[in-house]
């Protein structure tokens, strides 16, 4: 069995080699053979790349624009690659600007059967979006339970396939326990501060941050803060934070073993001020209640607020169906009010455990890993395909 995948960021080459374990692990009888585009992973994995993966990773309308002709050029190399390996499934993973374009050219040229891993977020924004993949995607493989219903509603297959949250290590209580002492934090009441892993994010949240926790930490001096810093943003994140009150406790993302060292950070913190986005949800795995906060500039404050289909951005909120979530977005985001709400919080963690737990539960936690119910979906819709379990 020949299958064709590509994938354009880390995040997609996490969920590639993942997938492709499932495969392995559902098809230990048939030779299975993987090509076309990924990263470390998924090279690690066994995928023969066509050529590295980071060519293609480009984010922000300026950077593509900037290299559009080479970007172009890219496409129609893994689509005409695809084309000709004649594989028995297509998969592209994430990456709609790139990956959908490739599936667009394959679907022109052949009858390959096309499968893209990671639904756009029609039900947020933008609905136009899932119509124009049914013209040359077959079946979508989605991350949250609510999306499948969007897909099919377009014309395409699709299933969900759980979430790769799931199975990220979260740090035990001994763990944490083991952080709070080798920092001195002892038992004082600690608070998590996510600014971002953008240096937009940073730069647009960091100095309304700043203003918040004056005001939370006037109110309560026995609190400290923790502040990890993705590996591209530590420099940015220590400037910012370098007047911030609470003894900030930086946590450097490009040091040797960062992630278990933010991982026992996430357990030990007793609440947490975030950036929105997909660090809600490595909050709810560690059990760590959030206030979040997004701004972005003024055009954008215009636009997306019309665009949005839905009154929350925040995934707990969504996949668990509740508003337990503060959210501060937009021209919402004044520190006062999100000082507020942190305080709030502070007094009544437990507000949201269970709805964490439940998005957790939604999201697939002990069920079958994505990766093999993904390859699973996949082979129960791809006439021909060999017997599995």
């Amino acid at each position: 069995m020949r299958i064709f995948l590509i994938a354009g960021e880390p995040s997609g080459d996490k969920l590639g080699a993942a997938l492709m374990a499932g495969f392995r692990k559902i098809l230990p009888d048939t030779e299975v053979e993987f090509i076309g585009v990924g990263g470390p992973r998924m090279e690690e994995a066994g995928l023969a790349s066509i050529f590295p993966m980071d060519e293609i990773s480009v984010m922000g309308v300026t950077e593509i624009l900037s290299q559009y002709r080479a970007l172009k050029a890219r496409v129609v190399e893994a689509a005409e690659a695809a084309v000709a390996a004649r594989p028995d499934v297509l998969i592209t993973i994430d990456l709609p600007e790139f990956c959908l374009r490739v599936a667009k050219i394959v679907k022109a040229k052949s009858d390959i059967r096309t499968v893209h891993y990671v639904a756009p977020t029609v039900w947020a924004w933008r609905p136009g979006r899932a119509k124009k993949m049914a013209r040359h995607v077959d079946h979508v493989l989605a991350l949250f339970p609510f999306e499948p219903p969007y897909m099919q509603a377009a014309g395409m297959a699709c299933d969900f396939t759980g979430h790769p949250v799931v199975t990220d290590p979260v740090a035990s209580d001994a763990e944490a326990e083991a952080f709070r002492q080798r920092h001195g934090l002892g038992a004082a009441p600690c608070l998590l501060v996510l600014p971002g892993s953008r240096r937009s994010e940073v730069t647009r949240l960091g100095p309304v941050f700043g203003e918040t926790l004056r005001t939370v930490c006037a109110a309560r001096p026995d609190l400290r803060l923790i502040v990890p810093a993705a590996g591209p943003v530590v420099a940015l994140v220590r400037a910012v934070s370098a007047d911030w009150p609470g003894a900030p406790l930086l946590l450097d993302g490009a040091a040797e073993g960062a992630q278990a060292e933010k991982r026992a950070g996430f357990r030990a913190a007793d609440l947490a001020l975030a950036a929105s986005g997909t660090v809600s949800l490595e909050l709810a795995a560690s059990d760590t209640p959030m206030v979040v906060a997004y701004d972005m500039g003024w055009l954008s404050r215009q636009i997306i607020p019309r665009l949005l289909r839905t009154d929350s951005v925040n995934l707990v909120n969504l996949v668990s169906g509740t508003r337990v979530v503060p959210e501060f977005i937009g021209t919402r985001c004044v520190p006062a009010d999100i000082a507020d709400a942190v305080l709030a919080l502070a007094e009544a963690p437990e507000n949201q455990s269970a709805a964490m737990r439940l998005t957790m539960e939604r999201l697939g936690l002990g069920q079958d890993p994505p990766g093999e119910r993904a390859a699973r979906a996949v082979l129960d819709r791809l006439p021909g395909a060999p017997r599995h379990n």
